[in-house]
């Protein structure tokens, strides 16, 4: 059977099982409009506090996190960068290690291209 042509619903719901991540390769089956190697899409909800401590990185993708609400602030080995107006946004290039914290409560839309397995690695201390 095709996949319909018009598809919606609820990122905070559809990313519930995969960190936020509510588009991208690794959606199933593989006809849904949201499963593509065109691009990751995740709906981040972070509560006052909540860090990635590790550093990681991408290693083909561009990433652009855009803050919905809130104040959110992602560390870069040279700086850090606080995100705490409405449409504020950071991008960044493939190779550039990050963590990040949210200083308050929030939520950030992130978008990841392209999507291609096993492409966000942790990096060693």
């Amino acid at each position: 059977m095709m996949q319909p042509k018009v598809i919606y619903g609820n990122a905070a719901v559809e990313g519930a099982n995969r960190w936020g991540w509510f588009m991208g390769h690794f959606i199933s089956p593989d006809d849904d409009p949201r499963s593509t190697a065109v691009l990751e899409v995740k709906w981040g909800v972070h509560k006052a506090g909540d860090q990635r401590t590790e550093w990681a990185v991408n290693n083909e993708a561009t990433t652009i996190s855009i803050l919905i609400s809130g104040k959110f602030c992602l560390k870069f080995e040279d700086r850090e960068i606080i995100l705490s107006r409405e449409g504020d946004y950071v991008l960044w290039c493939p190779g550039e290690p990050h963590c990040w914290v949210a200083e308050s409560d929030c939520t950030i839309l992130t978008v990841r291209w392209p999507s291609k397995p096993s492409d966000s690695v942790a990096l060693p201390l």
